[in-house]
């Protein structure tokens, strides 16, 4: 197995656009959906036509209201061929952040048109007299993406209708029966962008980075089900598990690798240290 930390970075930035026909509602490119599922679209649902070698919303949806059912109903067609099911849980398409929404779409079609997904991570530490310690999840055996693997202290993804600080205020309390009061007290850091090809289609994502200090002594409770297990870790052995192994979600280690340059533990000395820093400090917009 390869080890290190850059290369996290470089499998979260694979991808081959040429496999992708490009999305667009009205003049402007919103995503990319993989070839075969395009031309079925084409072929099957007439709320699309073709465009500038690929595929465009049709005109007749015109706001927000006509292009979210259009996409709902795709989103229902794709969820029965591909056999992955819908999310229930809706997600803005946008260019950048804090634009308004053209429309909303199901999670579980956000990597299938490969429009920009958000989402929250936060790293749980505690500071002990040995140094810093992180709080790592242990992802339920019954999740759709990467089952039974480590995980940062909380992380869920940008609903629409809800800020940043609210979603994780939500996430805070279902993952980790965290309180709002202790929630807001997390730091916000970074966001970390990636495009990443996977078998659900291409994530072409953002996470927003907190960390968040815990008093010694509190324990986390999962409440929703997500996460089957925590474990309090000394700073060294999640650097190690991250830097040998591919033990954690793909996108948490890039959660982690951050917060081990922000708190003095990656430093100039590592060999891979600038490369790293290039891929953090990508547009994150």
């Amino acid at each position: 197995m390869a080890t290190g930390y850059l290369r996290h970075f470089q499998a979260c930035n694979t991808h081959d656009l040429s496999k992708f026909a490009p999305f667009f509602i009205g003049p402007v490119q919103y995503g990319w959906i993989p070839e075969p599922l395009a031309s079925d679209l084409l072929g099957n649902m007439d709320m699309f036509d073709a465009h500038q070698n690929g595929l465009r919303l049709a005109s007749r949806f015109d706001d927000f209201i006509t292009r979210s059912q259009a996409l709902a109903t795709a989103a229902s067609w794709l969820a029965t061929k591909t056999g992955r099911p819908l999310r229930n849980e809706m997600y803005p398409i946008v260019s950048a952040w804090g634009d308004e929404p053209l429309a909303q779409i199901d999670r579980a079609a956000v990597p299938l048109f490969g429009v920009r997904g958000f989402g929250v991570h936060v790293n749980g530490f505690v500071r002990k007299a040995d140094g810093i310690h992180l709080w790592i999840g242990e992802r339920a055996h019954d999740r759709q993406v990467d089952p039974g693997k480590l995980d940062n202290f909380i992380g869920g993804g940008q609903p629409i209708g809800l800020s940043i600080e609210d979603n994780l205020c939500k996430e805070a309390k279902e993952e980790a029966g965290i309180d709002a009061s202790l929630a807001k007290t997390a730091k916000r850091t970074r966001d970390i962008r990636y495009m990443i090809e996977r078998t659900s289609g291409l994530r072409n994502d953002t996470l927003f980075i907190f960390d968040m200090e815990l008093p010694e002594g509190h324990t986390p409770k999962n409440t929703d089900g997500e996460v089957a297990a925590f474990h309090l870790m000394p700073i060294a052995e999640v650097a190690k598990i991250v830097h040998d192994t591919d033990r954690f979600k793909f996108n948490c280690n890039l959660v982690i690798i951050d917060f081990l340059i922000r708190h003095g533990f990656l430093t100039e000395k590592d060999g891979e240290f600038s490369a790293i820093k290039a891929f953090l400090e990508k547009p994150s917009a």
